[in-house]
């Protein structure tokens, strides 16, 4: 996905998908070098993949709010933009890197959201309604993307920042997609 040089926005032109380059289990990284596909820059950047397709997903869920349905596909553009990151070793400042302003951005979008919400009586169980549940599974795949970009030994700090602050955005967006129903808490101890 994030292999090869990154030409110039808008100057994307993908005319051939399958290159057989990848069937003996390595790939490419943005600076053309060959790892194996389970090295963890890539395990980092597959994540950070998963967690857009996800994030396409609660794009798609009955009862999101259209304001956060806009902020989620900025997060989605921003998300290609830590995959291009990710996919370059070292720390060159002519590539496209994840900056302070795009944490700062997400900093910004959960102080205005939970300024709405009330104060947490417990912990919540995933769930709610499917908006809410949905932005759960977002929350949780960006954690583990956020693990996964700690493995990766040169990476730029502000990826795991951004994907730290992002995890907290989906968890507050998980709440405020709740709306005026009741949020799933936990009950410790409730099942015995």
């Amino acid at each position: 996905m994030w292999s090869g040089i990154l030409p110039p926005v808008g100057r994307v032109n993908l005319t051939k998908i399958y290159t057989r380059l990848g069937d003996d289990g390595e790939t490419h990284l943005g600076d053309m070098s060959r790892v194996p596909k389970t090295h963890p820059r890539i395990e980092a950047y597959g994540e950070i993949d998963e967690l857009n397709s996800h994030i396409g997903v609660a794009l798609n869920t009955a009862g999101l709010p259209p304001d956060y349905a806009a902020w989620l596909r900025r997060v989605q553009n921003d998300l290609f933009d830590l995959g291009a990151d990710l996919s370059v070793p070292g720390r060159s400042d002519d590539r496209l890197r994840a900056t302070a302003e795009q944490t700062a951005w997400l900093e910004e979008r959960c102080d205005e959201v939970n300024a709405t919400l009330e104060p947490l009586r417990s912990f919540l169980l995933p769930g709610g309604t499917p908006a809410a549940a949905q932005l759960h599974v977002c929350r949780t795949v960006c954690r583990r993307a956020e693990r996964r970009a700690l493995l990766v030994d040169d990476a730029n700090p502000e990826v795991v920042r951004y994907l730290n602050r992002l995890s907290d955005l989906l968890f507050i967006l998980s709440r405020g997609a709740n709306g005026d129903a009741d949020e799933p808490l936990w009950q410790p101890g409730g099942g015995r």
